[in-house]
């Protein structure tokens, strides 16, 4: 048998380095040999819907806006960062923004074939997360919701501009 000096009954060592920290000249280097194409910011039906919700919207209130794809990371804050870790990378398909670019209320699209896998704890965390925040949560079902149920969801939304209360 073979002598050794390391203990028998140690464990081995896994031969794993840490994480390399790359700093931005790194990345610069990463990015400028990486190619990079453009993608639309929605789907087809994702965009008829942002299209008709923002003419909606800004005929309730013009000083509203509609906002696609927004992170919650900016637009939700926590000190709990283990809290905030969960919901950072996490986006609303749509945002309703009041005239101070306040969130005020996150739609959803559900297409065909949003509930796939773990689509319905995803969503729940998103839920939850502006719930707490006073942000409300509205889905968009495509093939279910008609103009007309969006159109009277807009005009319950949308505060009326100060000057015709």
């Amino acid at each position: 048998m073979e002598a050794t000096t390391r203990n028998e009954w140690q464990p081995l060592k896994p031969d794993i380095a840490a994480p390399k920290q790359v700093d931005a000249a790194d990345q610069l280097r990463i990015v400028m040999r990486a190619k990079f194409t453009t993608q639309a910011l929605l789907n087809k039906s994702e965009a008829r819907v942002f299209k008709e919700l923002d003419r909606m919207v800004i005929g309730c209130n013009p000083a509203w806006q509609v906002m696609a794809q927004v992170s919650l990371g900016e637009i939700l804050r926590s000190k709990d960062a283990d809290a905030y870790s969960c919901i950072n990378s996490k986006r609303v398909d749509l945002l309703l923004v009041d005239e101070n670019c306040l969130p005020r209320h996150a739609l959803e699209y559900q297409g065909h074939a949003h509930h796939q896998g773990t689509a319905a704890a995803r969503d729940a965390v998103k839920k939850e997360a502006l719930r707490i925040a006073g942000i409300s949560y509205h889905e968009i079902v495509g093939g279910h919701t008609t103009p007309s149920e969006l159109r009277r969801l807009v005009e319950k939304l949308v505060d009326k501009p100060a000057a015709a209360q």
